[in-house]
């Protein structure tokens, strides 16, 4: 295992760290002190290293648009209706950034802050990036105050792990945090070449803002039906009569015995990434609303360049109890895992 550290760049007159790990198969996880952003996710190939995520050249890129591109996300992933929810026994009003609405963490969330971060590289065979930040109430508008951790691991066995850790210090609080990752494992532009499959029966109703209804569609016989596995471009094309030309859904998905929820693979270049968690939603985004005025590293966006796939609790749950507990009673200390399994 090799780590380097080094000044990135310069955003709002701070700098900007790069912490890379590489293996000993020479597989390279780089994240960015600023947002606790996935930079690169390399892996060897015939042609050099092809990185697996999206990627932009600037910090100031990353965060000159909508699409959290690789960024933490926190304290809470998806949308939450109006901003407001219940919690121990009080209604809570927290900023709104997405028209009346509060999308993953607010204007104020994990991605808009720059973290502390160190590496650690006690364990000769894995070695850690550790990037801590605390998030006061003040500063966010979530109840209380949260000591925040997110953890990036990558071993010898080509496992990619995300930790999220959060210790609510003054009162109780959300916690329901994920990483906004846009994989594309092809040598191709595009992501429609691609198998996803995910451990799924049913998906969330949304209605014309994004927001859980609290039903859920059956995936069956539909295009959401990715259970045994479906190329990306087909579904895709499934979705050409709808008002998102592709997939901006929540998932509710049910974690195997391994807690593998999906696995994206690319038939041509024979890469997969293996994805666990131990939650219960998965939400799926084409990328269907890329433009061209995207600087991403691979070239201008346009649609479909890549799928986002981020694993958290079923949004909006305050609203929604059915769909999972997200409470983070004060005093208490809650971890959530996510790992990517990588073949290449």
């Amino acid at each position: 295992m090799q780590t380097t550290t080094k000044e990135w760049d310069t955003y709002q007159n701070q700098p900007v760290t790069e912490y890379t790990i590489e293996n000993d198969h020479g597989v390279q996880l780089s994240v960015l002190s600023w947002g606790a952003t996935l930079h690169h996710l390399n892996v060897p190939s015939a042609n050099g290293s092809k990185n697996l995520v999206l990627s932009y050249h600037k910090m100031a890129d990353y965060l000159d648009n909508p699409f959290y591109v690789c960024m933490g996300i926190g304290r809470t992933g998806g949308r939450i209706r109006r901003g407001t929810f219940p919690l121990a026994g009080k209604t809570y009003h927290v900023d709104a950034n997405e028209g009346q609405n509060t999308l993953h963490g607010g204007p104020h969330g994990f991605n808009t802050v720059n973290w502390a971060g160190s590496l650690d590289t006690s364990d000769p065979d894995a070695a850690k990036i550790v990037l801590t930040h605390t998030f006061t109430s003040t500063a966010d508008s979530y109840p209380g105050d949260l000591d925040a951790k997110l953890i990036y691991g990558l071993d010898n066995d080509d496992h990619v792990t995300l930790t999220f850790e959060a210790t609510a210090k003054t009162d109780t609080t959300v916690f329901n945090p994920t990483a906004h990752l846009y994989f594309n494992l092809s040598d191709d532009q595009l992501i429609t070449g691609q198998t996803l499959q995910v451990n799924s029966d049913d998906h969330l109703d949304l209605d014309g803002e994004k927001l859980p209804t609290g039903k859920l569609i059956a995936n069956a016989n539909t295009p959401f039906d990715f259970k045994a596995g479906q190329n990306l471009g087909s579904a895709i094309r499934g979705m050409q009569e709808t008002t998102e030309k592709g997939f901006d859904d929540v998932y509710h998905v049910v974690p195997a015995a391994d807690h593998t929820i999906a696995k994206l693979s690319d038939p041509q270049s024979k890469r997969s990434v293996t994805i666990k968690s131990d939650r219960n939603g998965l939400v799926v985004f084409t990328a269907n609303s890329f433009t061209n005025d995207l600087k991403l590293a691979a070239g201008a966006g346009q649609p479909y360049m890549g799928v986002a796939l981020e694993p958290q609790t079923l949004p909006d749950s305050m609203n929604h109890p059915e769909f999972g507990d997200v409470t983070l009673p004060a005093g208490q200390t809650q971890q959530y895992h996510i790992s990517y399994d990588l073949t290449y």
